[in-house]
């Protein structure tokens, strides 16, 4: 079985939610990156999105383009997170989801990516730049091998789009909380909950809402709202904060920023 659908078969056995956090891959630098997913591991996340830098990213905003600025200043290519996942598999099975962009999968072969990237020790990918309606190449090529595509539902997806997509995405679905980019917001939208209760009532496959939660108090109310948490910026602000302060202090401090996240995420259950 997918390593994400083995998690949240166990989390749904302890009816618990999913804290999923992102990160840049070489932001500051690919040392740092698994020693993060290692930390964040045993902080009790329970996944990770691994973001793919990209020179033109849509759905990110300020604070991940800088964070992919940075990695691709340091000459990072996808070969080197492919072999960054393969190191991390040395010490960790959590489940690892890369967000990549169409652009990298066009240049790179969609079949060829799917096959490197599950040798690698990949599970998934988010692909925020690929309309449903032009998947098929990939979901073909995820269905040769044991890996998932996860789709996004946004607020503004209409319900002719949210059934297609219902019917391609795996592993769980990506529920944005906004309308726009990635970044952190002030409060929870009210409309989420019943969104997302709307959503649950058409699909078997988990929910989880990510965009714009940034702290723990948010991950609590997302918590109680969807099967799992997903936290991008307000972590990658973090990485950003003590990027020049060594590893050893990175890793430490937004660990603990990590592991204060998860606790919250999980507190009322």
């Amino acid at each position: 079985m997918n390593r994400i659908d083995a998690k949240f078969k166990e989390l749904k056995e302890k009816n618990m939610p999913a804290f999923i956090p992102f990160l840049t891959a070489g932001d500051p630098n690919l040392d740092a990156t698994k020693e993060l997913i290692l930390e964040f591991d045993r902080k009790g996340a329970d996944m990770i999105e691994l973001g793919v830098p990209f020179s033109d990213p849509i759905a990110d905003g300020p604070v991940i383009q800088a964070s992919y600025y940075r990695a691709l200043s340091s000459g990072i290519k996808l070969s080197d997170i492919l072999q960054l996942v393969k190191d991390i598999r040395k010490k960790s099975e959590i489940p690892i989801i890369a967000m990549i962009s169409q652009s990298i999968l066009f240049k790179y072969g969609c079949k060829e990516f799917v096959k490197n990237a599950v040798s690698a020790g990949l599970d998934g990918a988010t692909i925020p730049d690929l309309p449903i309606e032009e998947a098929g190449e990939i979901i073909e090529a995820e269905k040769e091998e044991d890996f998932k595509v996860v789709c996004f539902i946004a607020p503004t997806t209409t319900d002719n789009r949210v059934d297609l997509i219902l019917k391609k995405s795996q592993g769980f679905l990506y529920y944005i909380s906004v309308v726009g980019i990635t970044g952190s917001k002030n409060e929870l939208s009210d409309e989420i909950k019943n969104n997302i209760q709307k959503i649950k009532k058409l699909t078997n496959l988990p929910v989880a809402l990510g965009f714009g939660i940034s702290t723990p108090e948010q991950a609590r109310i997302a918590g109680k709202i969807a099967d799992g948490v997903i936290v991008g910026s307000a972590i990658v602000k973090e990485i950003e904060r003590f990027s020049n302060q060594g590893n050893s202090v990175l890793v430490n401090e937004v660990g603990g920023f990590v592991g204060e996240l998860v606790n919250s995420t999980k507190c009322q259950h």
